[in-house]
């Protein structure tokens, strides 16, 4: 009996080791390029929502738009601290890429779905949706030329609805030539942002 107490209370001080060590230790600095890997996270996130169909065009171009202006501020703040952010900065931008984060997943997970349609305007505009999911995944696109883009294309698909609902469902002849020329002048746009020399920052 007298020899398991100290079992016991060796094996208690064994078992609470780690666990003091843990608490010892000092706490990590947060890294620069978590602040990186996070938007890029976030941009593959939407990149998946495009190509899915789960995010539609205006709400693509809503959180690019947020994308856009917290990258600009990302920038600005690491201009003005030589290169780097402070740890104030880091927390308010982890603060808002949480608040991007939770609305990416809200725009994936809602009754709101791109339906492009079993016709040639409709394979189109998915296509077109391919190429810019393409883009936002690889870094050609930046968060600002995929707000843009998918600014055009939510343009293009409230005329389509418009159009249809005004001719019992269906397009003209005229009304799909001019949707065809404004599809045109998007894919000839997300060509040229595609292979300029901007990249989405990493």
């Amino acid at each position: 009996m007298r020899r398991t107490l100290p079992v016991i209370a060796l094996a208690t001080l064994f078992a609470t080791a780690p666990l003091f060590a843990q608490q010892t230790q000092p706490t990590e600095k947060p890294k620069e390029g978590s602040v990186n890997d996070r938007r890029e996270d976030q941009q593959q996130r939407i990149a998946n929502g495009v190509q899915s169909g789960q995010l539609t065009a205006g709400e693509t171009k809503r959180l690019e738009t947020r994308e856009a202006g917290l990258n600009r501020e990302i920038k600005n703040d690491r201009a003005a601290n030589g290169g780097h952010l402070t740890a104030q900065e880091r927390r308010q931008v982890n603060r808002q890429q949480n608040n991007l984060s939770r609305s990416i997943y809200a725009d994936k997970h809602n009754a709101a779905q791109a339906h492009y349609g079993n016709n040639e305007v409709g394979q189109r505009r998915e296509n077109q949706q391919d190429r810019i999911a393409q883009g936002i995944r690889s870094g050609q696109m930046t968060a600002g030329e995929a707000a843009r883009t998918e600014n055009r294309e939510q343009n293009i698909n409230r005329s389509i609805a418009a159009d249809r609902a005004a001719n019992g469902g269906h397009l003209t002849a005229q009304e799909r030539h001019s949707i065809n020329q404004r599809q045109n002048s998007v894919s000839r746009q997300i060509y040229r942002q595609k292979h300029n020399n901007r990249v989405a920052p990493k």
